[in-house]
């Protein structure tokens, strides 16, 4: 997949709208224009800032089911989503927690997002929800029934998880892409705000080969530098909102600050592999 064509840069950061409590969640608020409000609000934020694209979720539906949502919570999401389209031009991408990417897929494809996030795509993961089995054979067929060019972003042994049997990170990213077909693969640290290891990352992209590998979670203006010398790009949130605090909105200083991080990052980066090469040439 060539993200430039997606994003217009080979190395996005893609911001998150966190939408509020939608309809038939514990902590629905009862006003659908609030979440609407809100989600603007974050959005125009997020582009100001200058992140690449940005993906939608339900994130405090909380506690989540484990696989298809109320159509209340589907329906919402498209009204909003679409509201999004007509706002800014980035790129838009869906995530239905806790793992229904049926209702992702079909969101993203009515209302012309680019790309959705899964969380199991493939094996079987021990979560808070219960055991969530990947469905690939099922997402792919109805992608094609659908006609959609939706891309398919997939974690890897996702966070506030664990895998069922001993995990094998190599082996989890090869499946993920080769078997489950995976467009991008995501990884994360153990919880939300947490960022995985540079290790970890580094052998994650190895596995990967040509299929883009995006930091999942825990990414902020202090470490993402080093972060991204092992990934092609990064999905980000508690960094971008005021104080560092989940509950709180987008901060669209908070977001220009991170996205001069990354740029950083990225051209010592390349100034790196550049001394590489030279260094080859000369020996």
């Amino acid at each position: 997949m060539d993200l430039a064509q997606i994003f217009r840069t080979p190395n996005p950061v893609i911001g998150v709208v966190h939408l509020s409590p939608l309809p038939t969640s514990p902590r629905w608020g009862g006003s659908l224009q609030a979440v609407i409000n809100r989600a603007e609000q974050e959005a125009t934020a997020l582009a100001a800032g200058g992140v690449n694209g940005i993906i939608v979720e339900n994130f405090f539906d909380a506690p989540f089911p484990k696989d298809q949502v109320d159509p209340a919570v589907v329906s919402a999401m498209s009204l909003v989503i679409q509201r999004l389209k007509h706002l800014i031009t980035l790129p838009l991408g869906v995530n239905v927690l806790r793992n229904d990417a049926h209702s992702a897929l079909a969101i993203a494809a009515c209302v012309g997002a680019e790309f959705i996030r899964v969380n199991v795509l493939t094996g079987v993961m021990a979560t808070d929800q219960g055991l969530i089995e990947g469905q690939a054979h099922q997402l792919h067929r109805y992608r094609r029934e659908l006609g959609a060019d939706v891309k398919i972003f997939a974690d890897v042994l996702v966070k506030h998880a664990r895998p069922l049997g001993t995990p094998n990170l190599t082996t989890a990213v090869q499946e993920t892409i080769e078997r489950g077909l995976a467009d991008a693969v995501i990884l994360s640290g153990w919880a939300t705000g947490s960022p995985p290891s540079l290790e970890d990352l580094e052998l994650a992209s190895a596995a990967a080969g040509s299929t883009p590998v995006f930091i999942g979670s825990g990414a902020d203006w202090e470490n993402i530098g080093s972060l991204i010398r092992a990934a092609d790009g990064v999905i980000v949130s508690s960094a971008l909102k005021r104080h560092g605090q989940i509950q709180q909105t987008i901060d669209p200083t908070r977001v220009s600050r991170f996205v001069e991080a990354m740029r950083r990052g990225l051209q010592a980066r390349t100034q790196t592999q550049g001394t590489s090469q030279s260094m080859k040439v000369r020996y």
